[in-house]
């Protein structure tokens, strides 16, 4: 089955792996008419919970943006009188946006709501003009992959296509020669001007192995400052792009490539498919947990 068609018809007993959701994505958000990434604001807030907040200081790393997850939103108002709109970043545009756009409404600050529900409750509280809604697939919960990656393509006019490529190509081929399963610690490395995805791959280890699997994920330059004091024949070194021959046994460095004119698309796409042949290769942790904790996420969020 292609990825697409694994992504229509999933159900709890045969939920997919990250790397079938990356080539997923791809394909739909090749085929996509994306919206409008850029915001009418000099010094916007950017607010987000969990990984959104991560994701917003991604998309907006190149703007003069205040960003705030959703308990900060008050803070940051209150130091930065200049903020002149907000962006409100969610994918089901629920849970915690719904406080927050509201908020934001009684203060008279202009909200943007970027989400990928065309039935987003915190769509009450935003101008219909601007509620961006941001193409999605049926994914497991969590994932957030092809949410998150329209959202970027639009903002960095990659090819969603030629990523795809790319993977297939270059990437999946030093995949299946490595032994990803029989390591249980793993360093990813991305060149310093990514660094903001750093937090989204952090996040993927914490859902997807929790305290099973080690993964921890530094810039080219942070890794240098004492990452590396203790070290185990136990831990893979993948590096993106940028060459290792310094951390970790030989043995246990995996070189990535990435696409020429890679921007924040590509890496997040090639990460995420990364970790998810991680996960393939191990024990199927997310799924053995995911029904008990979807379960307490509902009494949580209601």
């Amino acid at each position: 089955m292609s990825s697409p068609e694994i992504l229509a018809e999933f159900d709890i007993e045969n939920l997919p792996d990250l790397d079938t959701v990356v080539l997923g994505a791809l394909q739909l958000l090749a085929e996509s008419h994306l919206p409008e990434s850029t915001v009418p604001y000099r010094r916007p807030l950017v607010v987000g919970s969990a990984g959104a907040a991560a994701f917003g200081r991604m998309l907006f790393a190149n703007n003069d943006a205040v960003f705030a997850d959703e308990s900060g939103v008050e803070q940051a108002l209150s130091k930065s009188p200049d903020i002149d709109g907000a962006v409100l970043i969610s994918a089901s545009g629920g849970k915690h946006a719904v406080g927050v756009a509201e908020t934001l409404k009684e203060k008279g600050i202009e909200t943007v709501l970027f989400t990928n529900n065309p039935d987003a409750p915190a769509g009450e509280f935003v101008t219909q003009e601007n509620v961006r809604i941001f193409p999605k697939n049926r994914e497991p919960y969590t994932y957030n992959t092809s949410t998150y990656l329209s959202m970027l393509l639009a903002d960095t006019s990659e090819s969603a296509a030629a990523i795809g490529e790319h993977i297939k190509k270059a990437v999946e081929p030093k995949l299946s020669r490595s032994h990803l399963g029989s390591f249980g610690s793993f360093v990813l490395i991305v060149p310093p001007q990514f660094r903001e995805v750093c937090a989204m791959f952090r996040t993927k280890f914490d859902e997807l192995f929790g305290p099973y699997l080690n993964g921890r994920v530094f810039t080219s330059e942070e890794v240098k400052h004492a990452k590396t004091v203790v070290q185990s024949g136990d831990e893979l070194f993948i590096s993106f792009g940028v060459a290792n021959d310094r951390y970790g046994l030989p043995k246990n460095r995996l070189q990535i490539p990435l696409p020429e004119n890679a921007g924040y698309a590509a890496i997040m796409a090639i990460g995420y498919y990364v970790i998810g042949k991680i996960q393939k290769s191990h024990r199927p942790y997310f799924k053995n947990h995911i029904v008990k904790y979807t379960e307490e996420a509902s009494k949580i969020f209601g």
